[in-house]
């Protein structure tokens, strides 16, 4: 049997995406493969409190910002362009739009995350 030949270009408009929640949307941008690790773009939209509890990330993340309000663990700032986080697995946090923007967070993901997966079939 012949494996698909995978692109290394990665288009996030022709990328599967889904709705998290009210007012989160996620682009998986690689994963789907059999990598370890997946890629994705979350989306708040202005004005939407995305808050994932405890039990729900049983990955790590890291990630980079281009706007907003994030909160993680007691630890809340204004985050802009060019800002990075890390987030260990089962680590309850939230995120804020507070401008008019999207707030838009490009989150990379070890191991991968089965759910989001599931969630595009």
């Amino acid at each position: 049997m012949t494996q698909k030949k995978v692109s290394y270009f990665i288009s996030p408009l022709d990328a599967p995406k889904f709705t998290q929640m009210v007012g989160l949307g996620t682009t998986i941008l690689t994963g789907l493969h059999s990598e370890k690790m997946m890629m994705v773009l979350n989306t708040t939209l202005p004005g939407h409190i995305v808050s994932i509890t405890l039990s729900s990330t049983r990955a790590n993340w890291n990630g980079i910002c281009w706007q907003g309000d994030t909160r993680i663990r007691d630890e809340e700032r204004i985050v802009q362009k060019g800002d990075f986080y890390f987030i260990p697995a089962n680590v309850s946090h939230s995120d804020t739009c507070i401008g008019d923007e999207p707030f838009v967070m490009l989150d990379i993901f070890y191991p991968v995350r089965e759910d989001f997966i599931k969630k595009i079939k």
